[in-house]
C-alpha cells in the first residue's frame, strides 16, 4: 500500500479531554475512595458509640430520678419528708436583695445542689 493511501495517525488520536484515565490515575481514586471510605466508617462508629454510651447514661438516670420519685413520696406518705416545709435547705445562705442576677443564679444553685444531696442520701427501693 502506497503511503499516500495510508490514513494519518493523528486523526487515531483523541483530544486530551476525551482520553480515558490511565491505570495509574484510576489505581489513585480507588485509594483515595477506600481512605474516605475508611475514615467515614471510623466517624460513624465514634459517633454510634457515642449514642449507645448516651442513651445508657439516659437510662440509669431515668431508673435514679425514678427511684428517688418513689422515695420522696414514700416519704411524704409517712410525713418524714427530708426537706424542711419550706422548701429551703438547712444552711444554704438566702440571697441577699439587691444582689446582681448572677449572685442570685449562683445562691439558688447552691439550693439545689444540696436538696439533691439530701435525694441522694435517701434508701432506694429496687
Amino acid at each position: 500500500m502506497p503511503d499516500a493511501e495510508r490514513d494519518p495517525t493523528e486523526e487515531w488520536l483523541l483530544p486530551q479531554h476525551r482520553r480515558p484515565p490511565l491505570l495509574g490515575e484510576l489505581v489513585e481514586r480507588i485509594d483515595e475512595a477506600l481512605a474516605t471510605a475508611r475514615s467515614s466508617e471510623s466517624a460513624v462508629m465514634t459517633v454510634g458509640a457515642a449514642a449507645l454510651d448516651a442513651a445508657e447514661q439516659a437510662r440509669r438516670a431515668a431508673e435514679l430520678a425514678e427511684r428517688a420519685s418513689v422515695a420522696v413520696a414514700a416519704g411524704r406518705d409517712s410525713g418524714q419528708f427530708p426537706f424542711p416545709p419550706s422548701g429551703r435547705a438547712r444552711g444554704v445562705p438566702r440571697p441577699r436583695s439587691g444582689e446582681d442576677d448572677l449572685g442570685d443564679f449562683t445562691a439558688r444553685a447552691d439550693r439545689i445542689a444540696e436538696r439533691l444531696r439530701r435525694l441522694q442520701r435517701l434508701p432506694l427501693s429496687t
